[in-house]
Order: structure tokens, then C-alpha cells, then sequence
């Protein structure tokens, strides 16, 4: 189905992006597996071409692209090659720097952004909890000021980027008598007494990404490292939610096109009783069902990228892409994994890891069940 959304100068980007992941990405997959990381050559490597500074103004060492579309283009591509490293790179790029562009200090702009953009400082936000997942509003880690510092103390789990992380945007409660109005953010930099990182945590999925706990002892924070105003960090986090709910959209669609794709030529190619897999009529109605799933799915998608990209984007309107996005994804894959039968079951085959690592997009960046919720409460519900 034709896209509407991109140009010329867009698609030239999704050249450049592609080429990048097949020179650098695609001959390192299985080593990024084996090491349950994607090592820091290559987040430098990205970082050199550009990738991670689409939102960082120029003056501080990114592209200042101020078009949202090009950050759906690196998401469709990095998504398309591997799940994991979109996420991976997707938080670093596509959720981190708004926070820092939108209420940093100039100071702290330059301090931290042209690193973010090089590649050489790996970024992560820590917002959930062990004993809260979406439930931001009720989290336990709390930020105590002492002269010039603020003291943090707390846990976070389920961090992607956690492991290597140089700098971890942190939600903590600063003044515990005022509920969500009582929450701020600080950045946590690596090497600061107190922080220490648990183990990289045995996912189901996405191998690649180094998701982590992350605990904070008697952590001596700057005031210099707030981030934006005290008391202000549930607003900032409800604010920037939309742009992480329609990358992980972006993301969700493409991976399961990809891998679609990938089961249009196997089911070309593998045979039963004579003839492909994919000439029988019951694969083939059910490869027609998927690509209708993927288009409409696309083109819901492709709407709130134009309306993010004009500053549009409602945060229900990015709920329904994101929970939406996630159920179609899981769901082709599912029939995906059926239709290359056995083998869809094994590990060397790309559709078997896709889907396990799939699954998770129904969970993070607010399950969908809250998805649905703020949906239903726009509804008067």
C-alpha cells in the first residue's frame, strides 16, 4: 500500500540508515546475542552516523532534524533488522533526549548531550518499579535534599540500557505529602557512590538488550542534576509519554512486517506434498488476512507520526496506536511461527526470536490494558 508519509529527503535517510545496519549491525547479530549486549563500538558506530542526536540541536552536537519522521524512520529500520537493538537504541535516541533538550540547564545541555549524540554516553530512564509497574504515581524510591545534594535511595527494574548506562534519568519522590505533584527527576551519572546495578535480568526475549535492576543507596545526586523543576517530573514524564508510546508503535509494525516479509518467500519456498506451503488456500486467505492486519495498522500509525511530527499527537491518540500496534505484532507472529511450522519453533530460525521477543510490547511503555484505560476515561468512562 502506498505511503503517504515520507519524501524524498526522508527516504534518503532510510537508505543511509539501511546501510548503516547492513555494514554494521547485520555481520555483528549473533555475537550481540552471544554477549546478551549491543557492545559500545557500536552505539559509537550509530553515533557516528548520526542516529542518536535527531532531537539534540545542532549546538550540541546532533542534527537538530526538528521532524519527527526521521526518528520513525531509524525506529521502522533498526526494528526491522532486530527488536531488542530498537529498543536499545530507542530509548537512548528516541525517549531520553526530550528530557534534556525540553528542561535541561544550558549547562547541563552541554554537559551531557553532545555525549548522547557521539554515542560515548549510553542513556536510560528509570521509571518502574519492582513493586509498582505502570502505576508511576505510586513509586517508593525517594530523594531527600542535604545542603547541596539530594540523597536518593530506592530500586528499578525491568531498565533497558541499565547494565551500561552512563547516565539514568531518575523519577524519585522528593516530597512524599504530595502524591504525583511530590515527584522529580534526577540524573544518576555512573561512578556516583552508591549506585550500583544488579544482574542483567533472563528475559524470555530481546537478549540483546541489557535490561537491568538498578538500586540506589545513599546516592549523593547534585541539585545541578535535577531535571527541570522540583515536584515537576510526573508532568514532564506524562508530557513525553506520547513520543515513547508512538516509537514503540513505529517499532511494533515494522518488526512484524519485516517478519512477514520474511514468511511470504519461506512459504514461496518450502514445500508439502509437491507443492509451497503458501499455494494452499488456508495460508494463502491467511497471509491475506495479515497483510490487511499490517496495512490498517500502518496507516493508524503513520497518522499519529504526521500529527506528532506537527506537535499534534494526543496522548489517547498515541494509546491506541501503541496498544494496537502490539496486538497485531504479536498476532502475526504467532501465525507467522505457524506457517514455518516445526522450524518456526527453533532459535536459528529469525521468526522464532522475533516472536518471543515481541511479546513484551504489550506490556512496556504502559501495558495495554492501560492503554485501554486512558482510552476508556477519554470516553467518560
Amino acid at each position: 500500500m502506498p505511503r503517504n508519509l515520507y519524501d524524498a529527503e526522508h527516504e534518503d535517510f532510510r537508505a543511509s540508515v539501511q546501510e548503516f545496519v547492513t555494514r554494521t549491525l547485520e555481520p555483528r547479530a549473533e555475537q550481540m546475542l552471544e554477549v546478551k549486549s549491543v557492545e559500545r563500538d557500536l552505539w559509537k558506530e550509530a553515533g557516528a552516523v548520526g542516529l542518536f542526536g535527531l532531537d539534540i540541536p545542532e549546538e550540541f552536537g546532533g542534527m537538530g532534524a526538528e521532524d519527527y519522521r526521521f526518528n520513525a524512520i531509524a525506529a521502522e529500520v533498526i526494528a526491522g533488522f532486530n527488536f531488542a537493538v530498537s529498543s536499545c537504541f530507542g530509548i537512548h535516541s528516541d525517549v531520553c533526549p526530550p528530557y534534556i533538550v525540553d528542561l535541561g540547564t544550558e549547562e547541563q545541555k552541554k554537559r551531557w548531550l553532545p555525549g548522547m549524540a557521539q554515542g560515548d554516553l549510553i542513556a536510560a530512564i528509570a521509571m518502574t518499579e519492582p513493586s509498582g509497574g505502570s502505576d508511576l504515581a505510586a513509586l517508593k524510591t525517594t530523594a531527600v535534599r542535604d545542603g547541596d545534594d539530594w540523597v536518593l535511595n530506592g530500586s528499578k527494574t525491568f531498565i533497558t540500557n541499565g547494565y551500561q548506562a552512563d547516565l539514568v534519568i531518575v523519577a524519585a519522590r522528593t516530597d512524599p505529602s504530595k502524591g504525583a505533584k511530590g515527584i522529580s527527576l534526577l540524573v544518576v551519572e555512573e561512578g556516583m557512590p552508591g549506585f550500583t546495578r544488579g544482574r542483567k535480568l533472563d528475559k524470555v526475549g530481546q537478549e540483546e538488550a541489557d535490561t537491568s535492576e538498578l538500586f540506589f543507596e545513599d546516592v549523593r545526586v547534585p541539585h545541578a542534576n535535577l531535571l527541570g523543576e522540583e515536584g515537576m517530573g510526573f508532568v514532564a514524564m506524562m508530557q513525553r509519554l506520547p513520543q515513547e508510546r508512538i516509537g514503540a508503535a513505529v517499532a511494533n509494525t515494522a518488526h512484524a512486517f519485516q517478519m512477514f516479509r520474511e514468511t511470504v518467500e519461506y512459504t514461496k519456498e518450502r514445500k508439502a506434498f509437491g507443492q509451497p506451503v503458501g499455494s494452499f488456500q488456508h495460508n494463502k486467505f491467511k497471509m491475506a488476512e495479515l497483510l490487511t492486519q499490517l496495512e490498517v495498522t500502518q496507516a493508524y500509525v503513520d497518522d499519529c507520526v504526521a500529527a506528532h511530527a506537527e506537535g499534534k499527537l494526543t496522548p489517547v491518540d498515541a494509546a491506541k496506536a501503541k496498544w494496537f500496534s502490539a496486538q497485531v505484532q504479536n498476532a502475526v507472529l504467532d501465525e507467522c511461527v505457524q506457517l514455518h511450522g516445526g522450524y518456526g519453533f527453533m532459535n536459528e530460525y529469525r521468526v522464532a526470536r522475533a516472536w518471543r521477543d515481541a511479546r513484551v510490547s504489550k506490556i512496556w511503555a504502559g501495558s495495554n490494558e492501560i492503554m485501554k484505560e486512558l482510552i476508556g476515561r477519554d470516553l467518560g468512562l
